[in-house]
């Protein structure tokens, strides 16, 4: 579980007679009569001695300087007498305003130091400094090279150092840096003067800074790794490879002693078990300790020239290049907090800001058993990485990937061509940057996977820097393997999916059963396609509610981590489910409404005359006896009563859209569930950092508060307003028994409903006084019940008529509807007013004397369904000789109004208010569009719905209000 873990060492930590190695990132003992030098990075001799030799770090040597000349010279190098005191650190020190002079003119080492200024120029091992304000001793590689001051052939000047022409050295090397966006290639003024320089040092003397910087130049290179090139990187290569002998460093393969860490290694197959075979060795939670919350990101940061600068922890933003507030950029570090950060920052900024690059080492602390901290090498994905054509760090095939360890942000010193102090040509820009944080599939207590940071570059040529942007970005996102996830998805959809076939096949028998065909034709596979486009509907619908308010719930609510939200790319199914969810629900609910605009329906009046009237027969001059005319403002009354009622739902559609987002937006705060954070808190602090949306979330919260307000609601009506206010279905049914009218409805062939109100009175054309004393007579149980059968109650019927008399009905229908009736009463011909009077006084006693079972040869019996008839919505028998009436108590006629189709409707209000929310992240938006929708669809289906209306009962349509 260690493979890839070092302690945590900070300079600080190392002591007085330690250093903190760079290479090994790790404190290293000084020799003897040695100490930390100021910077921490190296040893320097201790007061009183000097330095006899030394390459750096862990190579110097010192020895103690006599009695009588105990001052050591500047350089560390002599001992020297003197005469005016010594400084705290061992060296001479003069008064103010002179200048400590430890050498002649000629460079020769004074006896005893003088405060004096140098002033001689003889050839020695000294030279003036760069100021030129004294004698100094000139660098080392000359002195040890050429016995002097001076570089000369055959040996090698490079980057202002002196190295021996000999046999194995690494190759020259190519100052060229390569920015393949652009397609160009430029000799980079930084490469010419250090690349050969870092390289002999580093081979020949393991100097730390020259390795780290000729590691640097690789990273700037974008880790060019190949065996036939010279570059930064294959000059790092032939060091790394000719150094095996010297050992590695924390027992890592690819970290060797002296050299900075930059390869995982390039075996195929290496990426996925660095980044999948071991866990991370500490656990984490949503709710706890920091410890156990935090994301402790610390980076180790170099300059280029290979100098460490310090450790550096990440929740200082300094892997976030747009500008933010700390609070909001600590927030990235936060467990379980998918952080994304994006801007556009003007190129003069960049130069401005990161004029010298920065290179890190990131690593991952944690505390081992025994409270010591430990760090965990982060690995990097280096999407612009140049390597051979057998790894491509692109796609989701970790076999192909090849891992680095060290990047930088801003790179605007490789892009320099020929002077360093002018403006690079062409800078490069980490322009996206996203740590990707993996959960240990099965796991219960927050076990991750080592994380991955993944760096992808943008080459952008310098033209204008004022004018010219680019788009860069930072994200933090938290996954986990979803094969399980998606293998549960698919047996669920195959499973329901194979359900729904089944039942849209029982639906198709039924529809066949109740048009009276037993063919099989092109109208039965369309109609099975339409029945099973509505139940596949309600399989997407249950599978995506069912996921979004799972992942609403086990993720908000726990607290050791066992599951991870999908990634935004791995929601795409889930998107498409609801895509398809609302499709073919849309398709279902056209099909329903088509259908409830095309159902038979006439109203049965049972009143008859009262009596006779004198009448003028015209044409004829005569006067004779009449039966006295019934009125029909009975039948125009409960026309406009079922007129009225046929969009009444059980919910209240603007209640329910105006509740839904009060809970998401307005007040509540419900829709801070769906940000993709652990957080379950419902208000949040506009200072603090807002996740993005996660879109199952989303529809997880606003489906789940759907559904629960309208089972409120429906609950609401049905129990208490329903029972104590008004139930206008039940009421429309009181209604007609009290008018004497009855309803025969078809909508199908041989299929409908029928609700009996034929007054137990006789009579309902009567006055007030007479209408009272009925209604207190029936309170009072003084007369019969309002049944169709003797001694029943039942009103309500769903009726299978035979063949025949769905032949008699269509025969008088015809009549009725071949005229639509007067347009106006006063201009229509009287010929077609009789015929439509002629047919309607033939249908109204058609069907009553149906009712009253006249005609034997088309009579009908009533029966109660069976169970399974229910159940699956369809008759068993045939009405072959008789009709069959079935007794109904639950007010069935209803399914041809939006009353018995409340789910239907419901879910196609939810998915349509879901499509237009993750289209355009508005729950506003998206309430105001389903209102309108509501409103648009209910004024189509009462428009045409009255017009239907009008046509099949010959109900004038200026009635109908």
């Amino acid at each position: 579980a260690r493979g890839f873990s070092v302690p945590l060492q900070r300079p600080a930590d190392c002591g007085a007679d330690h250093y903190f190695d760079s290479s090994r990132l790790a404190c290293a003992p000084c020799g003897a009569h040695q100490r930390q030098s100021a910077g921490g990075s190296s040893c320097v001799c201790e007061p009183g001695h000097r330095m006899v030799s030394g390459n750096g770090g862990f190579s110097v040597t010192c020895e103690k300087c006599p009695e009588n000349m105990s001052g050591v010279t500047q350089d560390g190098w002599n001992c020297i007498t003197c005469p005016k005191g010594l400084t705290s650190k061992g060296n001479c020190k003069c008064p103010n305003n002179e200048i400590l002079v430890e050498r002649s003119i000629d460079g020769v080492l004074l006896n005893e130091a003088l405060c004096v200024h140098c002033n001689g120029s003889e050839q020695s091992f000294s030279a003036s400094d760069a100021s030129g304000s004294r004698c100094v001793r000139c660098e080392k590689t000359f002195i040890q090279v050429s016995k002097s001051c001076d570089c000369n052939s055959p040996n090698i000047l490079t980057g202002g150092l002196c190295f021996l022409a000999r046999e194995g050295l690494p190759p020259k090397g190519v100052a060229a840096v390569r920015f393949a966006q652009l397609g160009i290639t430029l000799t980079s003024a930084w490469f010419l003067k250090n690349l050969q320089s870092s390289a002999f040092a580093c081979w020949l003397y393991s100097n730390l800074t020259a390795c780290q910087a000729l590691g640097n130049m690789c990273v700037m290179n974008m880790n060019s790794l190949s065996s036939s090139s010279t570059d930064a990187c294959g000059l790092f290569q032939y060091i790394f490879v000719s150094t095996a002998r010297v050992g590695v460093t924390h027992s890592i393969p690819y970290w060797r002693h002296n050299l900075p860490w930059l390869y995982y290694g390039d075996q195929p197959g290496l990426a996925s078990q660095v980044l999948e075979k071991n866990h991370f060795p500490t656990t984490f939670t949503f709710r706890g300790t920091d410890k156990d919350v935090k994301l402790k990101f610390i980076a180790a940061s170099f300059d280029a020239a290979g100098n460490f600068l310090k450790w550096q922890s990440l929740e200082g933003g300094i892997l976030q290049l747009c500008p933010d507030t700390q609070t909001k950029l600590n927030a990235a570090y936060v467990f379980g907090t998918t952080y994304q950060q994006s801007c556009k920052i003007s190129v003069s900024k960049i130069l401005l800001d990161f004029a010298n690059p920065v290179f890190y080492d990131l690593f991952l602390e944690y505390n081992d058993g025994n409270g010591q901290e430990h760090l965990w090498a982060v690995p990097v994905l280096n999407l612009n990485l140049q390597y051979n054509e057998k790894f491509v760090n692109q796609g989701s095939n970790m076999n192909n990937w090849l891992l680095t360890r060290r990047f930088f942000l801003v790179d605007a010193l490789s892009g320099k061509e020929n002077d360093l102090g002018k403006p690079p040509r062409v800078i490069r820009i980490a322009s996206k940057v996203t740590i990707s944080i993996r959960l240990v599939s099965h796991t219960q207590r927050g076990t991750i996977y080592p994380p991955l940071i993944t760096v992808a570059y943008t080459d952008v040529l310098i033209q204008n820097p004022e004018t010219q942007s680019v788009m860069v970005s930072f994200a933090v996102s938290y996954e986990m393997n979803q094969s399980e996830a998606r293998i549960q998805t698919d047996i669920a959809l195959g499973v329901l999916g194979g359900l729904a076939v089944l039942w849209s096949l029982l639906k198709t028998a039924g529809w066949k059963r109740r048009t009276g065909s037993s063919i099989i034709d092109l109208q039965t596979v369309f109609k099975f396609l339409l029945f099973y486009a509505g139940d596949l509907a309600n399989v997407f619908f249950i599978i995506t509610v069912g996921t979004g308010i799972y992942w609403l719930v086990f993720f908000k609510a726990q607290q050791f981590v066992s599951v991870l939200l999908p990634l935004p790319s791995q929601e795409e199914d889930f998107v498409t489910y609801i895509a398809c969810a609302f499709s073919l629900k849309a398709l279902q609910f056209l099909h329903l409404l088509v259908s409830q605009l095309a159902i038979d329906i006439f109203f049965i009046d049972w009143e008859r005359p009262k009596g006779k009237v004198l009448k003028a027969v015209e044409g004829e001059g005569v006067i004779k006896s009449a039966a006295a005319p019934v009125s029909i403002w009975r039948t125009y009354f409960i026309a406009n009563e079922w007129n009225e009622i046929q969009t009444v739902r059980k919910i209240n559609p603007l209640f329910q859209v105006l509740a839904v987002l009060f809970f998401l937006e307005v007040v509540v705060g419900f829709s801070n569930l769906a940000l993709m954070d652990a957080s379950s808190s419902l208000t949040r602090s506009s200072e603090s950092y807002v996740a993005p949306w996660s879109r199952i979330l989303r529809f997880g919260v606003s489906a789940a508060l759907w559904v629960a307000i309208a089972i409120l609601q429906v609950l609401f009506f049905a129990v208490i307003y329903e029972r104590f206010v008004e139930d206008k279905i039940s009421q429309f049914v009181d209604l007609c028994c009290v008018s004497n009218i009855s309803v025969f409805l078809l909508s199908h062939n041989c299929f409908g409903h029928y609700i009996h109100g034929r007054s137990v009175h006789g009579h309902a054309d009567t006055n007030m006084e007479e209408m009272n004393m009925n209604l207190k007579r029936e309170a009072e149980n003084l007369c019969s019940q309002r049944g169709l059968l003797p001694n029943t109650d039942g009103q309500t019927f769903q009726i299978s008529i035979s063949r025949k008399m769905r032949l008699n009905y269509d025969w008088i229908h015809e009549t009725l509807t071949r005229k639509r009736g007067p347009a106006r009463l006063l201009d229509s011909s009287a010929n077609t007013f009789e015929q439509s009077t002629r047919a309607y006084n033939a249908m109204n006693k058609f069907l009553s004397s149906f009712i009253d079972h006249v005609h034997k040869e088309m009579d009908y019996i009533v029966k109660d369904k069976l169970l399974l008839e229910r159940i699956l919505g369809m008759e068993f028998m045939e009405p072959i000789e008789k009709s069959i009436f079935y007794n109904d108590e639950g007010h069935s006629f209803t399914d041809v109004l939006y009353y018995g189709n409340e789910t239907t409707l419901l879910i196609f209000d939810i998915l349509f208010f879901s499509v237009v929310d993750l289209a355009s992240q508005s729950f506003v938006l998206a309430a105001v569009l389903t209102y309108l929708q509501q409103e648009i669809f209910r004024f189509i289906r009462n428009t045409l719905g009255q017009k239907n209306l009008a046509s099949k009962t010959l109900v004038d349509q200026r009635f109908l209000i």
